[in-house]
């Protein structure tokens, strides 16, 4: 993620319980960034409030720090923008950082069982860890590293954008997590589809579940996800996600 001409890469709950006295999330919450502000700090878009554009989005608990930024496929609509980005895995806007070490959430409730994501890296690895408190603190949970993909399985579909390749990684772990850090080399590591509750990014299959009295005349249906081709593109040495 870099500068392109001075341009960077890149329910609201009716309850009166806070966010923080609701038990873990035990659902499946997928964060695809769609709808936040190309080059936003994603801030609040997620937890009842907005982003560094004003944009709101669903509440699911979940907020970012100030280094968590959005930024959309530079090649969206026709419009120039400033992604340097193709073929990610939900319409055109993505996560990633360029200031400090990382970028972290915070999911005040807390989630279980696993946690995912797709992720592009280019010339530089990456890490991400799950821990057990708020901001990157308490008890580390698990670790992802993220390895070099650029050159796997080879990009199509999309006509530009020099981080064409995605692969979905994820992990299981004991216990309750509150927040995760996104780490890397800034400007060179995009995550889209974070997924909390599942250790396989994206949402679930759709599944029809028949009443009591219909058991025995129908079963339950699955809608599958379309996947994509990819063909090779090798991008220029070192260029930026932005």
């Amino acid at each position: 993620m870099n500068y392109k001409q001075g341009v960077i890469f890149p329910l609201i709950i009716g309850s009166l319980l806070s966010v923080s006295s609701l038990p873990a999330s035990a659902n499946v919450i997928v964060l695809d960034f769609e709808g936040v502000g190309d080059l936003a700090s994603v801030g609040d878009y997620y937890n009842g409030g907005v982003d560094s554009q004003g944009n709101s989005g669903e509440n699911f608990g979940v907020s970012f720090s100030s280094a968590s930024l959005a930024i959309k496929d530079g090649d969206t609509k026709g419009i120039p923008l400033n992604g340097n980005f193709a073929n990610e895995p939900s319409p055109d806007t993505v996560l990633f950082f360029l200031q400090g070490n990382t970028a972290t959430l915070t999911f005040d409730a807390g989630f279980t069982t696993g946690f995912s994501f797709f992720y592009t890296t280019q010339f530089d690895t990456g890490f991400v860890n799950v821990y057990d408190d708020i901001d990157g603190t308490g008890n580390l949970l698990a670790t992802l590293n993220l390895s070099l993909n650029w050159k796997d399985n080879g990009c199509t579909g999309d006509p530009t954008g020099d981080f064409c390749n995605w692969d979905p990684i994820g992990v299981a772990f004991d216990g309750i997590a509150r927040s995760v850090d996104f780490g890397g080399t800034l400007n060179q590591v995009g995550f889209d589809d974070i997924t909390f509750g599942s250790a396989t990014p994206g949402r679930p299959r759709a599944t029809v579940v028949p009443s009591p009295g219909t058991l025995s005349l129908f079963s339950v249906g699955l809608i599958g996800l379309a996947g994509f081709a990819r063909k090779q593109r090798q991008p220029a040495q070192g260029s930026p996600l932005a």
